[in-house]
């Protein structure tokens, strides 16, 4: 499958891409590179700080990241120490226009592969920590509207309608124009 069939698109809350937790990747290939490339362009595209491979519906264990000090391209990302608090207000690519204060660890080990294959492990905190925990908690199907409190809930409840039925309009084009393809 060559990367224009597989044309990456960021998904809306309600596609279940975004629900699916995604599988371990076994061996890097040349193609997981390729999907993380296009990932990163992606994130920037959106103004994004972090992206994970479920919200461009591929079903793997990788995520970028680039607070601005680098981008950071991961695979197999597991978090293996926090540590502390911390409240921070975090949108979503997947969710665009919804904003929830989030409680997560302040600090975070964190140990990946990168693009290479080459073992890594990341100390960070603070903004760091947040992005890596919010791509990771994708990677395990879990979005920030699920943090959201009984208030949030409430207030957001018309804007997660709307973005359903966007998602539900995307799938519906996609498949159309995948018929389309076949007829071809």
């Amino acid at each position: 499958m060559s990367m224009k069939e597989t044309a990456l698109r960021i998904r809306i809350f309600g596609d279940q891409a975004l629900r699916k937790k995604a599988k371990s990747v076994k061996e890097l290939t040349t193609k997981h590179r390729e999907y993380l490339s296009a990932m990163a362009r992606l994130m920037y595209e959106g103004d994004g700080i972090g992206l994970a491979a479920p919200q461009v519906g591929l079903s793997e264990a990788m995520i970028v990241i680039d607070i601005g000090s680098g981008l950071f391209k991961l695979v197999n990302p597991k978090i293996i120490k926090i540590e502390g608090r911390q409240v921070l207000e975090e949108g979503c690519l997947s969710v665009p226009g919804v904003c929830i204060k989030v409680k997560r660890a302040k600090k975070v080990k964190v140990k990946a592969l990168d693009e290479s294959g080459r073992q890594i492990v990341i100390d960070a905190e603070d903004l760091f920590a947040c992005v890596l925990q919010h791509e990771i908690d994708h990677l395990n199907g879990k979005l920030i509207v699920d943090y959201a409190s009984i208030i949030d809930k409430v207030r957001i409840k018309n804007k997660l309608e709307e973005l359903k039925k966007k998602a539900k309009d995307e799938e519906l084009s996609e498949s159309e124009t995948k018929s389309c393809q076949l007829q071809l």
